[in-house]
């Protein structure tokens, strides 16, 4: 099977591209977190804040500041345990953070370059399960590291930066091929995660979804055939610190493989649990296809959408949330069918929908400032609300307004295209519908395009959990949907567009389970 049509399957005819009878062998699952085996490790503060205070300037940030970002980024918040069921004779046990993750394996992995007072520089895995730092290589790579990105970011003046990686195994072993489609996402949650954790802490940020893969993996010492970052993500406490000076022909000549030679590769046992890994070639051939050894000296454009002409509804006006992160991030779940339908009113949704927006301004090396996401935008299906027609609407974010697509109660439609009863669609006001670019920017950025759109529908949908939370709602991301029918559903097809993530919002009933504290 060539990547076109294994994309096109993974949209659209998903169950041809997993085994029949494909079942995840829990008794050999692996951890949700990776664990190196001897090698040193500093103890990070386990006395995290309940507020998040700025870190205030460049020479305060401390090692007790990493910790707390690492921990309300992707720090160990709960751990949830389930009756024995079927062949399981011990129960299951499920490791949580405060960023939602696809069946909660969690596939992402952490890595830091620090710079910091209270340790040796160098590269650094955040050991999730000892909430700790394991050392991997010490040194200052700061010109390795400025050419791997393209020359164009000050990495000198960072304290910090964080590559976020995927270890592919951990979520394949369940979902087989479909795991790609939710390694993109989940990353997006993470990064959406760590910069509103770094905005909280007074840092400057800057995400780099393009840098040269085989040499930032060659630095931190991991194996691509199982493992590879999919964005790097400087920080500084430096307001005035230079992100992007280089672009297009301007941007560095360094070759990865060149540059993988200035630097002793490293080998360091690390434990997974599974005894038997099966093989992900479909996973591992687009990873190869999506790496860049040498950064193009100039990217194809790409064709502006059209004006949409359709009727517009003018919202109600709404400011930014001030809310407490925090708390925000801890009442964060997926509520699965304990929906509760309540009638709603336009102003909570329009509060919703302007802070979701209004919060995915962030800085990035594809737009090369601060920029509010475009490349993926929200459609809904609204329900039972206040001064609202029932019916499909796409959000305009720049003139706050809702663009009729579709009137009429969509809900059994949305229940009869989900291919398993995740949630019950009859108890939900607003369902809303992540949508990006059918070609998911190929013709831009080759097959590292896809990856990059579902970062990004990632982030986007982690802005719009948060601010739901803040409004005392609840929200519950959804990819098992029949992608061909919310097409139709929105009108799509005609603008090039396709359904990337399905996320009801609306309140909840207290979920039925004993819980306690982690917190210490």
């Amino acid at each position: 099977m060539n990547l076109d049509e294994f994309l096109y399957k993974l949209h659209y005819e998903s169950e041809k591209i997993i085994p029949s009878g494909w079942e995840a062998n829990w008794n050999d699952a692996p951890l949700p977190f990776k664990l190196y085996r001897e090698l040193p490790a500093i103890k990070l503060s386990s006395d995290i804040p309940f507020a998040l205070e700025t870190a205030g300037g460049k020479s305060e940030i401390s090692l007790e500041t990493v910790s707390h970002l690492l921990w309300f980024t992707y720090g160990l918040t709960q751990i949830s345990q389930t009756l024995p069921f079927e062949d399981l004779a011990q129960p299951w046990t499920m490791c949580r953070r405060f960023v939602p993750s696809g069946g909660a394996l969690y596939p992402n992995e952490l890595y830091l370059y620090l710079k910091i007072e209270d340790l040796p520089a160098g590269i650094y895995h955040y050991d999730v399960s000892h909430h700790r730092l394991v050392c991997l290589r010490e040194g200052n790579f700061d010109d390795y590291l400025t050419k791997a990105l393209g020359g164009g970011c000050d990495i000198p003046a960072s304290f910090c930066t964080v590559f976020i990686s995927v270890f592919f195994w951990k979520n394949f072993f369940k979902y087989h091929n479909f795991s790609y489609r939710l390694q993109g996402l989940d990353t997006g949650f993470v990064i959406s995660q760590l910069l509103e954790t770094g905005k909280r802490l007074g840092m400057e940020t800057g995400v780099y979804y393009q840098f040269l893969d085989r040499a930032v993996n060659h630095l931190i010492g991991i194996n691509d055939q199982e493992e590879s970052v999919y964005a790097v993500v400087p920080l500084s406490m430096d307001t005035e610190m230079n992100w992007f000076l280089r672009t297009g022909d301007e941007r560095d000549t360094s070759d990865a493989n060149e540059l993988c030679c200035e630097l002793e590769p490293l080998h360091h046992a690390h434990y997974v649990r599974s005894k038997e890994i099966r093989d992900y070639r479909m996973i591992r051939k687009l990873n190869e296809a999506s790496m860049i050894d040498v950064f193009p000296s100039n990217q194809q454009m790409e064709e502006k959408q059209t004006e949409d002409s359709r009727h517009s509804l003018i919202l109600p006006s709404a400011n930014r949330l001030t809310y407490d992160f925090p708390s925000a991030s801890r009442r964060r779940y997926s509520p699965g069918m304990d929906f509760v339908l309540k009638e709603m009113n336009t102003q909570t949704l329009s509060f919703l929908l302007f802070e979701t927006i209004s919060a995915s301004s962030y800085r990035n090396d594809i737009d090369q400032d601060i920029q509010p996401i475009d490349r993926v935008s929200l459609y809904l299906a609204a329900y039972m609300t206040e001064h609202l027609p029932n019916g499909a609407y796409m959000y305009d974010g720049p003139s706050h307004t809702l663009k009729h697509v579709e009137y009429g109660d969509l809900r059994s439609a949305l229940q009869d295209s989900l291919l398993s009863d995740f949630v019950n669609m009859s108890q939900i006001p607003f369902c809303f519908n992540i949508v990006g670019n059918k070609n998911h920017h190929q013709r831009k950025f080759g097959y590292r395009g896809h990856r990059i759109q579902h970062m990004e529908a990632g982030f986007l949908s982690h802005k719009l959990l948060l601010a739901a939370s803040a409004l005392n709602l609840s929200g519950h991301p959804i990819l098992g949907f029949n992608v061909s029918r919310y097409d139709a559903l929105y009108q799509l097809s005609k603008k090039g567009q396709r359904s990337l993530l399905q996320i009801p919002v609306g309140h909840c009933r207290p979920h039925p389970r004993l819980q306690g504290s982690l917190h210490t």
